[in-house]
């Protein structure tokens, strides 16, 4: 059920376009993730990424990237973070790259800022405004822990997968 609410990505993703207005070159974990998954239909959530993350499209990444932009304008050329990829920060960065949502405000982000942790993983917090450590060290790690997770029944970071009474995917935090 929770796989029938994800969509192939339509139309395929720009990916110059998308570089060109997030000023940053997007990694081929992240071209590749976008051009196999479309996200889902307005706000529909498939809590497919745990704890409670339903994948965007690329073209939503963008929108929501660009409402962070407005929010954060004060602080967008010097936002209060470190410089490094996967360093914590308190107020929302440029080259974090939104890919999944909880449909309220937090977000899945792949950090795009220089160094050895370029392409990882992070969740924000929305209220308390900050990324804290690496959650997967890219893409490819999260979808294989997930896939682990889900096949093994083991746990995916801080969540445990479990399927709801009318057979939805959900993730029990430990």
């Amino acid at each position: 059920m929770t796989a029938a609410a994800l969509l192939p990505p339509s139309p395929p993703p720009d990916f110059a376009e998308l570089e060109a207005e997030f000023e940053i070159r997007l990694p081929e974990e992240l071209r590749e993730w976008w051009s196999t998954c479309g996200g889902t239909d307005g706000d529909v959530l498939a809590d497919v990424l745990p704890p409670f993350y339903t994948p965007y499209s690329a073209q939503r990444a963008w929108e929501v990237w660009s409402g962070h932009r407005k929010t954060w304008a004060a602080q967008w050329e010097r936002p209060a973070c470190d410089y490094y990829a996967g360093s914590p920060g308190s107020s929302y960065h440029p080259a974090w790259i939104p890919i999944a949502g909880d449909g309220f405000a937090d977000e899945l982000v792949v950090d795009l800022r220089p160094g050895p942790m370029r392409g990882c993983v992070l969740e924000w917090e929305q209220e308390a405004g900050q990324v804290q450590r690496p959650e997967w060290r890219g893409i490819s790690a999260m979808l294989s822990d997930v896939h682990r997770s889900l096949t093994e029944g083991a746990p995916a970071g801080h969540s445990h997968p479990t399927v709801t009474e009318d057979g939805r995917l959900d993730w029990q935090i430990r």
